[in-house]
């Protein structure tokens, strides 16, 4: 239930764990996937950013629904009614994706500082990585909420970019509400990486556990408990998760269309991350669609690395037991604000490795296109199980919404592992 703080707030007090949780989807790697489309396939392969809104929308509430119901976290609730194994299995490929995905993000994000402040990338990179462990582990959790929530303001730069671009209006709607697509190895291949990329297994453990702090802000209970006031309060999940995702949608769209003006129109077809995106805008679009570029990738890692590395924390906190949560002090859980900071350490470290970052992102890819569609078969069992919902468990239409983006997400499994 809101509290009374949060009805004085108004309308924007319902905005929070899935506006935050769909602004981090877009992430730099995201942005280096969507802007690949663009430069590859210009406006043609708009529309399945589009046909993934509804999917991602239904498992995104659906998990909400779970933690602000049961009170507990998606591991927990894996932990107490289904095998110990299949958590470990899960955990442990949730932390493998996860780190990969946070050394692309820290990576771009210091190239991307280079680009604007010219000087080494490693500094900048490990500076980011420093400050992202520091603000969550230090800032309350009720302030690094709001800051998470205005950060995704950040998000407007690639809507400013579109602006300065050259688009063609006609081509960008007719790609982005009319499906084109060939049965070759790279339409299916950029289909593959805009869905994995789109609905991530770590977003499901985040906005799921954001809402469990959620209930610890305003000293309320899990809806079980407390059902007078689950329809209110089912209802704000539903609209938060709705403007989070569509916002999220509509910003992958806008690079792709942003790309496709640009990169696409002059030839170039190649691009291996965000980075060499904004770079190769630079002489197409002008110096402040580039420089709007370059701090968008900044300020979305900002957004997405805390993210990457709680949703972990609290998967690894929830299998071992251990005390968790940013509504805690440092020395109230100090294993779970450990493992943010181990992970955030990781990914640093993968900058000083000789690894390909774009062969990390394929096989962080891969990871995750394993990873969901097991997961979201566990999620939508346990969202359907009385013995855990109580009265509470989802209505037919969300729970089709639910198997219909599973079965996408196993069909698109499958395709990563044919092609």
């Amino acid at each position: 239930m809101a509290s009374d703080e949060d009805e004085r707030r108004g309308p924007l007090a319902v905005l929070g764990p899935g506006l935050v949780t769909g602004a981090a989807d877009d992430d730099p790697s995201g942005i280096g996937t969507y802007s690949q489309v663009g430069a590859q396939f210009g406006y043609n392969l708009t529309w399945a950013l589009l046909f993934s809104l509804p999917l991602m929308a239904a498992i995104q509430e659906i998990c909400a629904r779970i933690g602000a119901s049961t009170g507990l976290g998606i591991a927990q609730n894996l932990k107490e009614h289904y095998p110990r194994s299949l958590l470990r299995i899960v955990v442990l490929l949730l932390l493998v994706a996860n780190v990969i995905n946070l050394g692309a993000d820290l990576g771009a994000m210091g190239a991307a500082f280079a680009l604007i402040v010219p000087g080494p990338v490693l500094p900048a990179t490990i500076a980011f990585g420093l400050i992202s462990i520091l603000l969550e582990i230090f800032v309350s959790y009720e302030r690094y909420a709001n800051v998470l929530k205005w950060a995704t303001l950040s998000l407007f730069s690639y809507f400013a970019v579109v602006v300065l671009a050259q688009v063609d209006w006609p081509a960008a709607i007719k790609g982005t509400l009319v499906p084109g697509f060939a049965f070759d190895s790279d339409h299916v291949m950029a289909l593959v990486a805009v869905l994995g990329t789109t609905i991530s297994p770590y977003l499901f453990f985040w906005q799921s556990a954001q809402e469990v702090e959620e209930q610890h802000r305003r000293h309320t209970k899990p809806l079980m408990v407390s059902p007078r006031s689950a329809g209110k309060e089912l209802r704000r999940i539903r609209t938060d998760t709705l403007i989070g995702m569509t916002f999220s949608n509509l910003t992958a769209i806008v690079i792709v269309i942003a790309t496709a003006a640009t990169l696409h129109v002059a030839g170039v077809t190649q691009i291996s991350s965000s980075v060499e995106a904004a770079t190769a805008l630079r002489p197409l679009a002008g110096e402040l669609a580039f420089a709007l570029f370059a701090i968008g990738i900044i300020s979305t890692g900002l957004l997405a690395v805390p993210i990457l590395a709680g949703s972990v924390a609290y998967a690894i906190a929830e299998m071992f037991g251990w005390r968790e949560g940013l509504n805690r002090a440092p020395r109230e859980a100090k294993a779970f604000y450990a493992v943010i900071a181990l992970a955030t350490c990781a990914g640093i470290a993968m900058n000083f490795s000789d690894i390909n970052p774009m062969r990390a992102l394929y096989w962080s890819a891969v990871v995750n296109g394993l990873l969901a569609p097991p997961l979201m078969v566990v999620t939508m069992l346990i969202a359907s199980n009385r013995r855990i919902m109580g009265n509470l468990v989802v209505s037919r239409g969300l729970a089709f919404g639910g198997w219909l983006s599973t079965a996408v997400m196993t069909a698109v499994a499958v395709l990563f592992l044919v092609i």
